[in-house]
């Protein structure tokens, strides 16, 4: 792996931003355009004709198109050796330990209505609300072999001990199936039988409980049922980042599974007000947090979730709105920054409006700054940087290329 230890004798600063989810397919209604084509997004498309920009595959042929495949590209680490499963990473973010005989899985509130996955996330419920009904599942449902945690929004995790073999079970991640009778995607085969047991009992603690009862008189979705998939056990083993690359780096994201890669790599992990995983999230706080890292860090690591989030919805308009808000209140300060810098900005994934989940399409990236040669690109789009001829085919090969230029 390339290393930027060399650049502390220039006192050269990297940031990377993970714009997650914005990449997309051509939209009928839009004449073909993307959600980046879209986008008013003056100072992305600046930095793409002043820097060098192609295209990347994060996440290899055969290996599910997850966030956490993707952005274990982006960081740099090689999904095909150093990714178990998506569960452990989000556990290790949360402090949970998981012992030789336990196993966890991502367990989201949702809602299904007349059988079918009215949303994946239960209205986007809030952490507060969230908390409540997980402390309620662990009351009736919980024992020495099953407890639930609460984490960010709709996103939990279930521990299960002694049920090892729900590991072979084939689950399907609820925001794949938007709109679908659920029945044909409940999970099958070896070890289903205490997931789907846990998901059936949850309807009852949840149907009238008083945060659900609440939502309802309010307007909104309530969480009728958990859904259970993302299965892993004990968490690998990654090289440090600092060892990997030579460089002492920070993360900010308003996740846990972002958070839980930076643990593994090692590095700091920011605590910024305000950050959180949609739109209300504070991109202006979280970009001055991490340029504020920066003091004391080589290269610092941004994450922001919201044009993820709007492409599971459906919505063109909230997607394009997410992009615009990136593009102002975070390139934009990066532009304006003064010292030797150099970034990589780039999706991790595509989240195309029409299919509203991911991909494995690659993706758009960026690297600009100090010592990069343009080479042609006119906008930040999956269009402009196919243009260019660059193709990666190792994602995890980006991180290199930021840093050993």
């Amino acid at each position: 792996m390339s290393t930027c230890a060399n650049a502390h004798l220039s006192i050269m600063k990297y940031v990377v931003i993970i714009i997650d989810g914005a990449a997309d397919l051509p939209i009928k209604e839009k004449g073909g355009r993307t959600c980046l084509e879209l986008a008013a997004t003056p100072n992305l498309d600046k930095m793409a004709a002043e820097g060098f920009s192609g295209m990347v595959r994060t996440v290899p042929e055969g290996m599910e198109p997850s966030s956490a495949c993707a952005c274990m590209s982006v960081l740099g680490y090689d999904p095909t050796v150093y990714y178990k499963g998506r569960a452990s990473i989000e556990a290790a973010s949360m402090g949970i330990p998981v012992g030789p005989d336990e196993v966890v899985f991502r367990c989201n509130l949702v809602t299904i209505t007349n059988e079918k996955m009215q949303d994946y996330s239960a209205g986007h419920i809030t952490s507060a609300e969230s908390a409540e009904l997980i402390k309620a599942l662990n009351q009736k449902l919980g024992d020495e072999n099953i407890k639930f945690y609460p984490g960010v929004g709709y996103r939990h995790i279930l521990k299960l001990r002694g049920h090892k073999e729900s590991l072979k079970a084939v689950c399907t991640p609820p925001h794949d199936i938007p709109g679908r009778k659920v029945k044909e995607y409940l999970p099958r085969g070896t070890g289903s039988e205490i997931l789907l047991d846990i998901m059936m009992r949850s309807k009852a603690v949840l149907k009238d409980h008083p945060v659900n009862i609440a939502r309802h008189r309010r307007g909104l979705l309530p969480a009728t049922n958990i859904w259970l998939f993302w299965g892993s056990g004990k968490i690998p083993r990654v090289p440090a980042f600092k060892k990997a690359y030579g460089c002492r780096a920070a993360m900010t994201s308003g996740v846990d599974l972002l958070r839980g890669l930076a643990k593994m790599a090692g590095m700091e992990i920011l605590e910024i007000k305000g950050v959180t995983d949609g739109q209300s999230s504070d991109n202006v706080a979280q970009i001055a947090g991490a340029l504020e890292a920066l003091k004391k860090n080589d290269l610092v690591i941004v994450h922001i979730e919201a044009p993820d989030e709007a492409g599971h919805s459906g919505s063109i308009e909230e997607k394009v709105k997410a992009i615009e808000k990136i593009d102002k209140e975070v390139v934009g300060r990066i532009r304006r920054y003064k010292g030797d810098l150099r970034v990589l900005i780039m999706p991790d994934h595509p989240t195309p409006i029409t299919v509203r989940t991911h991909i494995a399409e690659p993706v758009p990236f960026i690297i600009w700054g100090k010592g990069v040669k343009a080479n042609g690109a006119k906008r930040f789009t999956e269009a402009e940087a196919a243009k260019t001829g660059v193709f990666i085919g190792e994602g995890y090969k980006v991180m290199g290329k930021l840093v050993g230029k």
